[in-house]
């Protein structure tokens, strides 16, 4: 055989590998958001924790998807930049505006030590925080009305110490945006259901972090993650370390992108490949079996025609699992013909975050230590 017979063989098997996976992921996301249930009101007072750094487009209307939720009980909302001349204290000041009967504060810093500059900023808030409910997320997340609802049901089941959701990608700035939001709806999404109904991983993201103040204590506090890159999901091991687990409901937020460039989606999404590396260490390579469309199209270089064939199948397939994220989320993320576009660029981005040891977080660049800690 060939040296390129052998690297079209390769590639096909792989590329079949990785859409045989695709098939599965629609099937377990299918299985995990089929009955979402509908839970019932809660009256416990809750503390939401919003770490913000500079104006975000719609960031105003963001915040405050937090505070139409449906609740019975008090509600606060606790924000906090690291800079008082912090744009987004602007934001702040108009959302206390449109709701003048919330309870609202707003921490100027200064933000707690360490690298991570989100869990700085979390220090520093969390003084402010009357609540012993903390739910804490990110600046770039929306909620519906049912979100606070869904929340405080599954942490209210036995043995949860935590509770964590899923999200799908919503484009606010135009078409660089969009397709960071179908890379998040049909790939991220997807990858972290199967990891989920595999219990080959048990996500803890930033998108939502709910657990009592009690927990938090237990776990070591803020302090104890300042100098971590993937501080979400360390805070979920930590939970489970307490032998408590990390809930995630069938429900899906929406992700709000902001990139305007190549530039800002590249550096944006590196820095979660890296931040993947970081938790799955030599599993990560394994992630490659994932990437259906970008090896068929590698495989066309070496055999066109097994190429056509094998992409063909790739791209059904993720056309499906595309059209059954948009059904469960009700709203289209992005065009199909975004998805390879979405795809190849991802694929390239998780060849890069096999050696990337310095990321861009925020304008802040950062430098990854083998053991998922980071330095200034």
């Amino acid at each position: 055989m060939s040296l390129s017979h052998a690297i079209t063989a390769c590639l096909s098997v792989l590329a079949m590998v990785a859409t045989a996976y695709q098939i599965m992921a629609l099937i377990m996301v299918r299985r995990f958001f089929a009955d979402p249930g509908t839970p019932g009101p809660s009256a416990a007072a809750v503390s939401l924790l919003k770490p913000l750094h500079g104006s975000e487009p719609l960031l105003t209307a963001n915040l405050a998807s937090f505070l139409t939720v449906a609740h019975d009980g008090p509600l606060q909302m606790v924000c906090g930049v690291n800079d008082p001349q912090d744009s987004a204290t602007l934001e702040v000041a108009i959302v206390r505006a449109m709701y003048p009967e919330a309870d609202i504060a707003l921490s100027t810093g200064p933000r707690g030590r360490g690298a991570n500059g989100k869990i700085g900023n979390c220090i520093a808030m969390l003084p402010l925080a009357k609540h012993d409910i903390l739910v804490l997320s990110d600046s770039d997340m929306v909620v519906g009305p049912d979100y606070l609802a869904r929340v405080l049901a599954a942490l209210a089941e036995p043995g949860v110490g935590a509770v964590s959701c899923l999200y799908a990608g919503r484009g606010d700035t135009g078409f660089w945006s969009q397709l960071g939001a179908a890379a998040i709806s049909y790939t991220t999404m997807p990858n972290m259901v199967v990891g989920l109904k595999t219990g080959l991983a048990r996500p803890c993201m930033g998108s939502t972090i709910a657990l009592r103040r009690e927990t938090l204590q237990a776990i070591g506090g803020f302090p104890r993650f300042a100098e971590t890159l993937a501080d979400d999901h360390a805070i979920g091991v930590a939970v489970a370390q307490q032998g408590l687990r990390v809930a995630v409901p069938p429900m899906l937020l929406v992700h709000a992108g902001c990139e305007r460039s190549l530039s800002e989606l590249w550096r944006h999404h590196l820095r979660w490949a890296v931040t993947i590396r970081g938790v799955a260490g030599v599993g990560h390579w394994g992630s490659l079996a994932t990437h259906a469309v970008p090896l068929a199209l590698l495989a066309m270089l070496f055999h066109p025609l097994a190429g056509i064939l094998t992409l063909i199948e790739a791209l059904a397939t993720r056309i499906a699992l595309a059209r059954t994220v948009d059904r469960i989320h009700g709203r289209r993320t992005a065009p199909l013909w975004m998805i390879p576009l979405a795809d190849c660029l991802g694929f390239v981005i998780f060849c890069a975050s096999l050696k990337a040891r310095k990321i861009d977080w925020r304008g802040s660049r950062l430098t990854m230590a083998s053991d998922g800690r980071i330095t200034a």
